[in-house]
Parts: C-alpha cells; sequence; structure tokens
C-alpha cells in the first residue's frame, strides 16, 4: 500500500508539471490582455485626450519579456518561496484572495455534492430493487431529464420568473453562518439544489446500473434463499459492492462540480473562486486566473487520489501492489 501511494505521488509531480503549463499558456491565447484594457479605461476617462506609455506599463506588469520568462518567473515564485504571485490589478497576494473565497466554493460544493447523493443513491438503489416497474420507470425519466436540462438554464430562470411573478428573488448579499445560520443555508440552499439535482442524474444511473449487476450475482440469490429480508439483503450484502463505481463516478465528477460552481456563484452572486476567477478573466490578471486554476486543479487531483484508496477500504479483495 505505501509503495502504490509512492508512485502516484510521484506521478502527480509530472502531471502537475503540464498541468502548470497548461494553465499558464491558457489564459494567454485570450484575445486583448491587460494593458489594452487599462489603455481604453484610460481613452474613455479621458475622452481620447490622455494615452498611456504602453511599454512603461508592461515593464511594470512583468509583460515586458517572451512568455517563457514570464512562466519561469511565475514557476520560480511557486518553487522557491511558495507563492502564486499577485494580482495584476489588486496587488494583494493570489493565495490571500483564494483563502478568503475558498469557504464559500467549499460550502456550495459540499451542499450541492450532499444533495446529489442524498437524491441518487435512495432513487437508484430503489429503481433497481423495482426493475422494469412505474418506478423504475420514473426514476430513470427524472435521471434523463437531469442529464438533458443545463444548470445554467435553470438558474437563470429561477432567478427570472419568480421575480416576475411574485416579487421575489434570491438574496444576493453573502450572509455570514456566523450571523445567521439558517439564513446563510437558505441562501446556498437553490444553487446547492440546481447543482446538485444536475450532478445527480448520472451518479442515479450509474447506482442503478451496478445494484441490477450485484442483485443478479449467485450470493445475492443465495441470501434470498436464506429467507433473509430484502432489507437485510440489500443493505448488508448488495449496496457495498455496488457503490465501489460509483465512488469512482464521483471523483470523475469533481471537474464538473468545480466547473457549476463557477456557474452557480456568479448567477447568484456568491462570492466564491468561480466568481473571482470569471472576474479574474474579464480583466485578463493572468497570474490569478493561472493561481486558480492551479489550485483547483491541485484539489482534483488530491480528490482522486483519495477516492483510489478509499477502494481498499470498501472492498478488501482490492489489493495495490
Amino acid at each position: 500500500m505505501s509503495a502504490y501511494i509512492i508512485r502516484r505521488l510521484l506521478l502527480i509531480i509530472p502531471t502537475l508539471f503540464i498541468l502548470t503549463i497548461l494553465v499558464f499558456l491558457s489564459v494567454r491565447f485570450i484575445p486583448g490582455d491587460i494593458v489594452d484594457l487599462i489603455e481604453g479605461s484610460m481613452e474613455y476617462m479621458s475622452a481620447g485626450m490622455e494615452e498611456i506609455d504602453r511599454e512603461a506599463v508592461e515593464r511594470m506588469l512583468g509583460l515586458d519579456v517572451p512568455v517563457w520568462m514570464q512562466y519561469g518567473r511565475w514557476m520560480g515564485d511557486i518553487l522557491l518561496h511558495g507563492t502564486l504571485g499577485e494580482s495584476m490589478l489588486g496587488g494583494s497576494t493570489i493565495e490571500k484572495e483564494i483563502l478568503d473565497r475558498l469557504p464559500t466554493t467549499i460550502q456550495l460544493g459540499l451542499m450541492a455534492l450532499g444533495i446529489a447523493l442524498v437524491i441518487a443513491l435512495p432513487v437508484g438503489i430503489y429503481s433497481a430493487t423495482r426493475h422494469d416497474t412505474f418506478a423504475d420507470y420514473v426514476g430513470r425519466s427524472v435521471a434523463i431529464i437531469g442529464l438533458s436540462t443545463p444548470n445554467f438554464w435553470l438558474g437563470i430562470m429561477v432567478m427570472i420568473f419568480p421575480a416576475i411573478w411574485w416579487g421575489w428573488s434570491p438574496s444576493m448579499k453573502l450572509i455570514p453562518f456566523t450571523e445567521d445560520p439558517l439564513g446563510n443555508i437558505g441562501m446556498f440552499l437553490i444553487p446547492s439544489v440546481i447543482l446538485g439535482t444536475a450532478l445527480s442524474a448520472g451518479t442515479m444511473r450509474m447506482t442503478r446500473t451496478m445494484m441490477l449487476e450485484v442483485l443478479r450475482q449467485d450470493y445475492i440469490r443465495t441470501a434470498w434463499s436464506k429467507g433473509l429480508k430484502e432489507r437485510a439483503v440489500i443493505v448488508r450484502h448488495a449496496i457495498k459492492n455496488a457503490i465501489i463505481p460509483v465512488v469512482t463516478l464521483v471523483g470523475m465528477q469533481l471537474p464538473l462540480l468545480v466547473s457549476g460552481s463557477v456557474i452557480m456563484e456568479n448567477i447568484f452572486n456568491l462570492p466564491g473562486l468561480g466568481r473571482l476567477m470569471l472576474d479574474a478573466l474579464s480583466q485578463r490578471d493572468y497570474p490569478m486566473v493561472s493561481g486558480i486554476n492551479l489550485f483547483f486543479g491541485v484539489v482534483v487531483i488530491g480528490a482522486n487520489l483519495a477516492i483510489d484508496l478509499v477502494y481498499h477500504y470498501l472492498d478488501p479483495r482490492v489489493r495495490y501492489e
């Protein structure tokens, strides 16, 4: 087990190196740069009467050198000083901005994941145990609807139509949990339900499929023949073996959870990492975008490693050599 963990950790090193290159270069392919935005803003404010020294601004922001040198400086800050750099606009450190926004994103993600599992697992298990019945057809239909409904569209509809019909709209100001726990949970509830419902569809289908496969195994038939009650057969024998591929799917959905949180945070005005990243993208704040993307990548890689290690505890037959 320890040898496997060491190999996986060593494999993470080249993965992270490639990830740093991708997140550093991808944002620079976007048309325009921060100097163009500053120049356009200055021209608008001065009605075209004042021009900026473009070369001086590029030197100040560190954009006066080739891209490979900018990447070297960025990696040097990470490896030698343990910092992701500073924002080009605010001057604050990127890790401080991430830590300030992280609790909001974590709360949204955990609530959405919890809602997804609460919906997907019971419905998937019940649908499998009632195979080809009306309940099974309803569960499968709900899963298809969940897969085919874009969560960003649903979030926009929730914002628009209740405001038109009933004059109600979700709170657009963050309510700290320490000040009003119920108000805080209520603020996150709607975006969490929308995001969790979208994530639950695929998990529900996988749970149903794996439960059907397990329920057809010989040891399940033996348990039925012994006269065990349905609850005992499902809980003691079927669920634990059927849940392993579902855990894999949950790990694979983490990037979807990250991208979904970006959308929900912007629709519902939640001050999390997703909103911070889109603001930085619109302002071409390269270090901020690269730092947030790298942070998300590290989280996804670490979570997938943790999920792989959970297999051993879910199924003792799994051995890591």
